[in-house]
């Protein structure tokens, strides 16, 4: 299986301007990126492609060997769709992909990766938390294990969790999943994010829902989600590891 992460972004709602990639900020010293790397090469996922946009040489320097890049050189017009549908010669065989703002346990992938459904994602069910959802959140509804709905406009109330933002595809899934990529494209929403695309497939294929189980994680998209990630998710991270 490839593995495709999603760096193009310039994470400037961090710091409000961006100094470097938000794939390269640090918790714990080590850097996003180089964490979901390693998590890759511990699961045997060793064939990485890495899209690259905000000071995409940066990452490179980072990484000169043992990873492809694919640049998105309209990242400051463009979302993660596009990022994501500009690596599509990559994605025919199966892949899995995630983007690079997500600090995680590796037990999340490696859950994902060895769930029995071709195509799924991972999930972090409202059950599990009591944290509410609110408007920045991708949010999910699920019916029998199976995502039946995915938008950050849906109602807090009725979602049954939040996208964790890494997500598997199988060989022929991967190739629906380009089609209806490609037409969103066409269509002009180069500005969509990438959950927009998998919406497309969950509407006509299963696409199950593979739960968090409680194992930690976070989006880091602002000052205090950089916050929490440093004082209270890494320090969970590191004790259950």
């Amino acid at each position: 299986m490839k593995a495709i992460i999603l760096a193009a972004g310039s994470g400037t709602r961090i710091a409000g301007t961006a100094l470097k990639p938000k794939a390269l900020i640090e918790i714990g010293g080590i850097s996003l990126l180089k964490r979901q790397i390693d998590s890759l090469r511990r699961e045997n996922v060793n064939d990485i492609v890495v899209v690259v946009g905000f000071q995409g040489d940066s990452i490179r320097r980072e990484y000169p060997d043992g990873v492809q890049f694919v640049e998105n050189a309209k990242f400051a017009e463009t979302s993660s769709l596009y990022s994501l549908w500009l690596a599509r010669e990559h994605l025919t065989e199966g892949f899995v992909v995630l983007n690079s703002d997500v600090l995680f346990h590796p037990q999340l992938l490696a859950d994902l990766l060895n769930s029995p459904h071709e195509n799924a994602l991972l999930i972090s069910y409202c059950r599990d938390s009591n944290e509410r959802l609110g408007s920045e959140e991708m949010k999910i509804k699920v019916s029998d294990e199976v995502v039946v709905d995915i938008s950050k406009e849906m109602d807090p109330l009725a979602a049954d969790g939040e996208n964790v933002g890494i997500v598997k595809f199988g060989p022929r899934g991967a190739k629906l999943l380009v089609s209806y990529m490609d037409d969103l494209i066409a269509r002009g929403l180069v500005g969509a994010w990438a959950p927009r695309g998998f919406l497309e497939f969950a509407r006509l294929h299963r696409l199950h829902a593979v739960s968090t189980n409680g194992w930690p994680w976070i989006e880091i998209d602002f000052p205090e989600d950089y916050r929490k990630a440093t004082c209270e998710v890494f320090p969970k991270i590191e004790l259950l590891s």
